[in-house]
């Protein structure tokens, strides 16, 4: 990451932390008051719409969570499950047919 793009990104972090709403003139303030130079106000606008509207505090305690999403899903999705669960099985154990190659007589290191 450059320069630029750091600075943007911690002035969000700091506007997230306090409380206020991220805009591009006041990300542009915070780096100005930071004494970062050549950072471009693209940057600040860039940051500014992909923040806008989301709760970044929210997006940084769920940066590992990929599955929170699927929670509510999966309630309306149960009834179909049932089928699909027996076809997985049988899958699976066609897999692991096909995956022994101990039967032939030869490793990888002979």
């Amino acid at each position: 990451m450059s320069t630029a793009e750091l600075a943007t990104s911690y002035a969000a972090l700091i506007l997230a932390d306090d409380g206020v709403e991220i805009t591009a003139d006041k990300i542009q303030s915070i780096i100005k008051a930071a004494n970062v130079a050549d950072v471009e106000p693209i940057w600040a606008s860039l940051f500014a719409k992909a923040l806008e509207g989301k709760d970044v505090k929210d997006l940084l305690s769920n940066v590992g969570s990929g599955g929170a999403a699927a929670g509510p899903a999966a309630g309306g999705a149960a009834a179909a499950a049932g089928g699909a669960a027996e076809e997985t099985k049988e899958e699976e154990k066609v897999e692991e047919k096909e995956e022994s190659d101990d039967d032939m007589g030869f490793g990888l290191f002979d």
